[in-house]
């Protein structure tokens, strides 16, 4: 078709063209929009089309191209008329209402709960656990009652709940310590206190799948009086575990189908497994208990047969390594490790081992263990020899026990003018490996001492062959300064994190140093020669000392500028402690030399009759405006440890050392020299009076290996 032909089909719409496409009539659309109008926009289409592509043919016909043009206005006639609906205002006059009936709710039956929850303690953690476990509440009354909170039940609809305010216990002693999985340490006075709370986890465990228990058991004989008090208690704890009656009963024929299976083991330098196999026959387990007291009372008779090694961590490997195909092995069984042990290994470079072969086999370790001494490694055990043929007089072996931090947290400084040497506290925490394996594995450490009390133990006060620790301390309060439980890598890298941190820990290795317990404070005058030789001798102890006093005081004071990043209270607890103890020690040891040298530059009595020079503390810092300065400070630090950390060992040592002034004052007196010294030599002392019917004493026979 020409462009001619298109302009004559434009002209004379009604009479179609030869070879023009088809126009739909009239009166075949149903659209709404005259014809007329239509037909003149279609030929401008047709013809722009030819001037744009020059075909003859639209993509789309003239029947399509009318039946969107009119989809098109009929959509915007609806959306004009809808939103005219919105716009046009309405008034809602009248509204339908309805009153809700009253239906009486309909109350649920009775029924009996059993609660799922952990009981917070099973028995009182002592020796009398069984039959005189202590109420706690922090009441006392008359009449001891327990009352039980109502809990509302809640059921559909809208129910009032009941509330009742009332006290669950009312009894004399308080008593707040909660046995927690996974935590750092429990305190208990007695190994069979820490047994009720053992029977429980395993009677939890029970409740899940079938049960494999290891026992594993210190050869050392320090710990001899503990395993027979626990091989007494395995009647009842098997009893109530419901092992012996299940060995008579016909269903149990087989170990295999027993719920509960026992290993027990011992270790030394090796680990000894006492069971054949997992057993659940109650005389099997007892004969096992057996063969190790057996092989630990052959340390008395032959103190050589000890080797004085306990590898504990290795130990647990070896045990977790040869029972964890229990936890997959058809039937699955639960298994758990109940480890008891009064030091804190010697095989510490196998920690790592043990706890990721026990946390990849998911066998949680209990630890029944001792209390470590605060930032200390040893602790002194009270030993009397269990035979009573030999001489009973105490005495005092170290141990290995501690620390219960990874790396050494406390400097060691001796007290000025104290005799109570390097005074063992309770750390609140177990050997830090121990406790770390009992952690992370989701145990509990049972931190065991029989003398645990408030107020201050003397050695007299300590059982037999228990570590003689001074003070214990409240196990809810230390449970916020809980050691870091991580491995050595990790510890590092902290430390490499703060500088404060890196300081305490550097400061604690070097601090292993005498300082001035044995220092001379009375300087007799029989001649001036011999008081300048006495004060020359004592400047000189002063001043080997001193030194090393600044270059822990250096030490720590690299740290201070991230002293304020510290947030966990241990850390800050412990570096405020150590720069309060080194600048007091710096203060005393540096001012005791100035007044010695002031001393032998000449002094005179004010009363001629005194014939002794006597140094003593004093409040008040004369030996120069820097140690006046370095005072302040030291007793800013150790007040702030005081105040912000009580009932904790390091506000102890704090108000400990802040007992005694930082400065020094000379004070004369009249000790009758000259006639002491005539009355040495006249040789007219009384002999002793000789003691009759004396007893003759006792054999004493060699410490063992403890």
């Amino acid at each position: 078709m020409t462009l001619q032909q298109w302009s004559k089909a434009a002209a004379w719409p009604d009479k179609p063209v030869a070879g023009s496409p088809a126009i739909a009539d009239n009166n075949t659309s149903s659209s709404l929009i005259p014809t007329d109008i239509l037909r003149p926009m279609t030929e401008k289409l047709r013809i722009w089309w030819y001037e744009l592509t020059g075909s003859d043919e639209l993509p789309l016909d003239r029947e399509v191209t009318s039946w969107l043009v009119s989809l098109t206005l009929h959509l915007a006639v609806l959306i004009l008329l809808a939103t005219l609906a919105y716009l046009i205002p309405t008034n809602d006059d009248h509204l339908i209402t309805s009153m809700p009936l009253d239906v009486e709710p309909e109350l649920l039956p009775e029924e009996v709960h059993f609660s799922e929850l952990t009981p917070v303690e099973i028995g009182a953690l002592g020796n009398e656990s069984v039959t005189n476990a202590e109420a706690a509440a922090p009441v006392e009354a008359d009449i001891s009652e327990i009352l039980t909170e109502i809990e509302p039940i809640n059921i559909v609809g809208e129910m009032p709940a009941l509330d009742a305010n009332v006290e669950v216990l009312t009894a004399p002693n308080p008593n707040q310590t909660m046995l927690v999985k996974g935590t750092g340490n429990v305190g208990t006075t007695a190994a069979v206190g820490a047994i009720d709370r053992i029977t429980n986890e395993i009677l939890l465990s029970l409740e899940h799948r079938p049960t494999l228990v290891v026992w594993l058991f210190d050869e050392s004989g320090s710990l001899q009086p503990e395993r027979e008090a626990i091989a007494k208690r395995f009647d009842r704890v098997y009893e109530e575990l419901g092992v012996i009656e299940a060995a008579g009963n016909p269903a149990f024929k087989h170990d295999d189908d027993k719920p509960l299976l026992t290993v027990v083991a011992s270790f030394e330098s090796r680990t000894t497994v006492h069971t054949k196999k997992p057993t659940g026959d109650i005389d099997e387990i007892q004969a096992a208990m057996q063969a190790i007291d057996e092989k630990a009372a052959m340390i008395y008779q032959n103190p050589d047969s000890a080797s004085g090694q306990e590898n504990v961590f290795g130990a647990v490997y070896q045990m977790a390594e040869q029972f964890r195909k229990y936890r997959t092995r058809a039937p699955q069984r639960n298994v758990m490790f109940v480890v008891f042990t009064d030091e804190s290994g010697n095989d510490f470079q196998n920690v790592d081992a043990a706890v990721e072969m026990c946390k990849r086999s998911v066998i949680p370790v209990y630890v029944v263990g001792v209390p470590a001494p605060f930032g200390r490694r040893q602790a002194m055990v009270k030993y009397v020899d269990p035979d009573p043929r030999y001489d009973q007089s105490p005495q005092y072996v170290p141990v290995d026990s501690g620390p219960e931090s990874l790396m050494p947290e406390r400097i060691r400084l001796r007290f000025l003018g104290r005799n109570d040497g390097d005074e063992r506290l309770e750390s609140g925490f177990g050997a830090f490996g121990l406790a770390r394996l009992a952690y992370e594995t989701g145990g509990i450490f049972f931190s065991v001492h029989p003398n645990r009390r408030s107020g201050y133990v003397g050695r007299r006060q300590t059982d037999a062959m228990a570590t003689h620790l001074a003070r214990f301390f409240d196990p809810l309060v230390m449970r916020n300064y809980r050691p870091d439980y991580i491995s050595e890598s990790e510890y590092r890298t902290r430390l490499a994190g703060n500088m404060a941190k890196a300081a305490l820990v550097q400061a604690a290795s070097q601090s292993w140093t005498e300082s001035m317990e044995d220092i001379r404070l009375r300087f007799p005058v029989a001649d001036e020669a011999e008081l300048a030789r006495a004060l020359s001798m004592a400047q000189r102890e002063a001043a080997k000392l001193e030194p090393k006093l600044l270059r822990l005081v250096s030490t720590l004071s690299q740290g201070e500028g991230d002293r304020d990043k510290i947030t966990e209270p241990r850390w800050r607890a412990g570096y405020d402690l150590a720069m309060g103890r080194a600048l007091a020690a710096k203060v005393r040891t540096e001012g005791y030399n100035t007044m010695l040298a002031m001393a032998k530059q000449g002094m005179k009595f004010k009363d001629p009759k005194n014939d002794t020079w006597v140094l003593r503390p004093s409040d008040q810092v004369t030996s120069g405006s820097v140690l006046s300065k370095e005072a302040d400070k030291a007793r800013l630090y150790l007040e702030r440890v005081v105040e912000e950390h009580g009932d904790t060992p390091w506000a102890y040592l704090a108000a400990k050392e802040l007992e005694t002034p930082f400065g020094w004052e000379w004070t004369e007196t009249f000790t009758n020299v000259v006639g002491r010294r005539q009355n040495q030599g006249n040789g007219n002392a009384n002999p002793r009076p000789r003691m009759e019917n004396v007893p003759p004493k006792k054999p004493k026979r060699p410490v063992p290996k403890l």
